[in-house]
C-alpha cells in the first residue's frame, strides 16, 4: 500500500498584476498576457518580494475554462532569488468567468483555481523547493492574484 497523500501549507503569495493585453481568439480560444507587477510571499519563516516583469500567459477557452502559465521571480528577504513557473487551470459558472474577464471581483469559492508551481534557485536554503511537488490554491481579485502554496509530503 502506498503511502497516504498529505499536504502542508508553506506560503501565500499576493500577486499584483496589471491590465490583460489579449491577442484576440486564435480559433481555440483567446490569448491574454497579463503583466505582473510584484507583491509579496509571505509563510512562517518565509518572506520575499515578486520582482515586477513577469507575466501570467492564458488560453481562454471558448467555455470560459482558462489555461494559466506563470512565470516571474521572487526576492527572499536574504537576497536569494527563486524563480517560479506557475501551471494552473481556472474554471467555473459562465457568469463569474464573464466578472473576472471584465476585471470584476467575484467570490472564489465559485471558481475552481489550482496550479502546480515549480521552483528553480541557486541558493542552498531553498533547494528543498526543487525537491518536492507543490499545488497552489488561488483566487482572482482585480488587481491581483492570492495563491496558497502547499508542499506534497
Amino acid at each position: 500500500m502506498a503511502p497516504q497523500l498529505q499536504t502542508r501549507h508553506v506560503f501565500s503569495l499576493s500577486i499584483r498584476v496589471a491590465a490583460p493585453i489579449e491577442a484576440g481568439d486564435f480559433g481555440y480560444g483567446t490569448r491574454r498576457v497579463i503583466p505582473i507587477l510584484g507583491g509579496e510571499l509571505t509563510g512562517d519563516a518565509l518572506h520575499g518580494r515578486i520582482r515586477e516583469g513577469g507575466a501570467d500567459y492564458q488560453i481562454i477557452r471558448p467555455n470560459g475554462f482558462t489555461e494559466l502559465e506563470a512565470k516571474y521571480a521572487i526576492e527572499m528577504d536574504d537576497g536569494a532569488v527563486i524563480y517560479i513557473e506557475n501551471i494552473g487551470i481556472r474554471f467555473g459558472p459562465r457568469e463569474a468567468l464573464d466578472k473576472i474577464r471584465r476585471g470584476e471581483a467575484v467570490d472564489p469559492a465559485l471558481i475552481y483555481f489550482r496550479s502546480v508551481p515549480r521552483f528553480e534557485t541557486g541558493h542552498p536554503a531553498y533547494r528543498w523547493l526543487m525537491e518536492s511537488l507543490f499545488v497552489g490554491v488561488g483566487a482572482r481579485r482585480p488587481d491581483s492574484v492570492a495563491l496558497d502554496v502547499h508542499q506534497v509530503l
